[in-house]
């Protein structure tokens, strides 16, 4: 197996596993656009939040996903972080502006 993809690996049947890079690839684009929240890319994709979080947290473990900033979410009214997989915004927040 080459230890260089950049889907982690589970121990999943083969259509499991399908399907999750499926749905990494498009939570990964969605956050690529700009920041969001979980809840903001499940209204975005119709993934539910739940998978979102473990992709979320897949994509943490190969740091290819960043916490640019918390804030106010649009859906649910309470404080959420907003993720990108555009390194270069976070780069950009970290620099000197909010992005808010």
């Amino acid at each position: 197996m080459d230890q260089h993809n950049s889907i982690p690996h589970y121990s999943l049947s083969a259509n499991e596993d399908n399907h999750f890079k499926r749905e990494l690839k498009i939570v990964g684009n969605s956050l690529l656009e700009r920041p969001k929240t979980m809840r903001m890319v499940e209204v975005e994709t119709g993934i539910l939040r739940p998978n979102i979080c473990r992709h979320i947290a897949a994509l943490r473990k190969l740091k290819n996903i960043v916490l640019v900033y918390k804030g106010h979410c649009p859906y649910t009214k309470r404080t959420a972080g907003f993720y990108s997989t555009n390194l270069s915004v976070y780069e950009y927040v970290k620099g000197g502006a909010n992005g808010k």
